[in-house]
């Protein structure tokens, strides 16, 4: 009997520990689950109870659970929002649609969660009514050629209106300004109308300029042929004189070597101690060459007057080439 009994297995209650494992299990689920990593460029916003707690952050952070809850995760990095076109009326009635980018950036994460319902929302509206009143004080010309002027205009108006959200624009751009169809025919036809008038001044410039180009051309050439004519007459006037002063200075010395061999006779004469019928001929000699010019009077010298010495010098001359020969 006892064997029998040994036998049966004993039942035993194992659902206590299972109540208990469970409620391990979800207490550390809940645990786990309190415990956020806030990773780079984000921000938490905590409440508790409904009321704002703090703001998380980069970092390990625990929050209560059930009573703390994460009411907003923001971003802080740089945003970009592209805004559809928007129409607007510049100041000589021209509609035109304009799209605007705009650059903002989450500063303070509480103002941004509690300041204002949708922001990007009020964003918008805030940038259209501000680009209406800034072009409707603007024509259309100066619209278009303003951007930098409008984008400064609205990024401050933008700025000091987001600030109470916990907003910073950063910048503002117009992507596109397109104005009606039949104004951008009218601005083609102009364009196309100055680039006429501007090609037709450069044609005529340039023909000027080229007119005087070759008025100053000719106009050196002339001045450069002028200066050679003066430079060859100048050159040849120099060879000319220079010729003469040859010729003046070989005559000169062509003179000198006569003078120099008269004088030389001379001298050779005076040192031969010649007699006096010697004399007597070459006064003849020189009486005759006077007496064969055209002069109308002859001086005879009183030399001549006595006949009888000149043909004894005469006689004296004879005999001497006698005893020569």
């Amino acid at each position: 009997m006892m064997n029998l009994i040994s036998l049966i297995p004993l039942q035993v209650n194992y659902v206590p520990y299972v109540v208990v494992a469970a409620i391990v299990i979800v207490l550390l689920i809940i645990l786990i689950s309190c415990i956020k990593v806030v990773p780079q460029s984000k921000a938490y916003v905590i409440e508790r109870l409904g009321m704002y707690r703090s703001t998380w952050q980069t970092g390990l952070h625990f929050k209560l659970p059930v009573i703390e809850r994460i009411s907003k995760i923001v971003s802080l990095k740089e945003q970009v929002v592209d805004f559809p076109p928007q129409p607007v009326i510049t100041r000589d009635n021209v509609t035109m649609q304009i799209d605007t980018v705009v650059f903002y950036q989450i500063t303070d994460p509480k103002m941004y969660a509690y300041g204002v319902e949708r922001p990007i929302v009020a964003i918008e509206n805030l940038t259209a009514t501000t680009l209406r009143n800034i072009i409707g004080d603007m024509e259309l010309d100066h619209t278009l050629t303003s951007r930098d002027t409008i984008n400064a205009k609205i990024r401050v108006i933008l700025d000091e209106a987001t600030d109470p959200w916990g907003i910073k624009v950063n910048r503002v751009e117009l992507k596109n300004i397109m104005p009606p169809t039949e104004i951008q025919d009218a601005m083609e036809k102009q364009m196309k109308a100055e680039r006429q008038r501007r090609e037709a001044i450069l044609r005529a410039e340039g023909e000027k300029q080229s007119k005087i180009l070759v008025a100053e051309g000719q106009k050196e050439s002339q001045i450069l042929a002028a200066e050679g004519e003066k430079q060859a007459q100048i050159l040849r006037a120099e060879a000319v004189k220079e010729q003469k002063i040859r010729e003046a200075e070989g005559e000169a010395e062509a003179i000198l070597n006569v003078q120099k061999a008269v004088a030389d006779s001379i001298k050779l004469i005076n040192e031969a101690a010649p007699e006096d019928g010697y004399i007597t001929m070459k006064k003849l000699e020189a009486f005759e060459k006077a007496a064969d010019g055209k002069a109308t009077k002859i001086i005879v010298p009183s030399e001549l007057a006595s006949v009888a010495g000149l043909v004894s010098g005469i006689k004296a001359v004879a005999e001497k080439d006698d005893k020569a020969e």
